[in-house]
């Protein structure tokens, strides 16, 4: 291990400052360096999270993605293009703690589930202590807004990128007892077309901006539009053993 700082990969939960952690809440508040993802020209998500809680001497690292969606996903080039931006974030994230630096990297949700964070993660490990804080997910926030338990008894949860194609999403739909579908985007029309292929459109809701300002939630035969932001899912519930 090289440097005296340490890495902190904090899930800050789902957007709402109520639902951070305890200990996401006391390093984001005491922190002299933070780390966050965002578009250019956004404030990004993760850092509006922490509005009012940081220090005012608080030093910034906005860490900008080269390309969203303006090369497709498989294209080589995509993969590439991430590839030097994630190692470049890791230089100077490294640097930051070469100099004895604790830096806060800002994570929505949780680090390890659907996130950026641990793509610096497995490029972090060994050359810097590295501590992750869970956050509640998205998704748990998502089901929690429709009033309704996700699973009973012994039902089985099946959590799917909309970005698969249609047949994997219909052979997976047909396997699991409830449902979540992250990842909407462009993609909902497909992801309509495999839930009703699975028999499970009339029991799917749609959830966007969970545990947020602008939290919408209607069961998704009432969604009229195929527009999704990208905070937004499917929920599918079980209807598994109760006693």
């Amino acid at each position: 291990m090289s440097g005296t700082g340490t890495i902190y990969g904090v899930g800050l939960g789902p957007g709402d400052p109520d639902l951070m952690s305890v200990k996401a809440h006391r390093l984001v508040s005491n922190a002299t360096d933070i780390a966050y993802f965002r578009k250019s020209g956004r404030r990004g998500r993760a850092r509006t999270s922490v509005d009012g809680l940081l220090r005012a001497d608080v030093h910034e690292f906005a860490m900008e993605y080269p390309v969203t969606t303006e090369i497709p996903l498989d294209d080589p080039a995509y993969a590439a293009t991430l590839k030097a931006f994630y190692e470049d974030c890791v230089e100077k994230l490294l640097a930051m703690v070469r100099a004895g630096r604790n830096v806060v990297v800002l994570c929505e949700g949780d680090p390890f589930f659907y996130g950026s964070f641990m793509h610096l993660h497995s490029r972090l490990l060994g050359h810097c202590p590295v501590e992750v804080v869970p956050g509640i997910t998205g998704m748990s926030a998502c089901w929690t807004a429709t009033g309704q338990p996700i699973t009973y008894g012994d039902d089985v949860l099946c959590v799917l990128a909309g970005t698969l194609d249609e047949e994997s999403l219909v052979a997976r739909m047909r396997e699991a007892d409830a449902l979540v579908v992250m990842k909407l985007g462009r993609n909902l029309p497909k992801v309509r077309r495999a839930l009703e292929r699975a028999g499970l459109a009339e029991r799917a809701f749609y959830v966007a901006y969970g545990a947020m300002p602008q939290q919408q939630v209607m069961p998704l035969s009432q969604k009229e539009t195929d527009d999704a932001p990208y905070f937004s899912m499917i929920i599918v519930h079980g209807q598994g053993r109760r006693p």
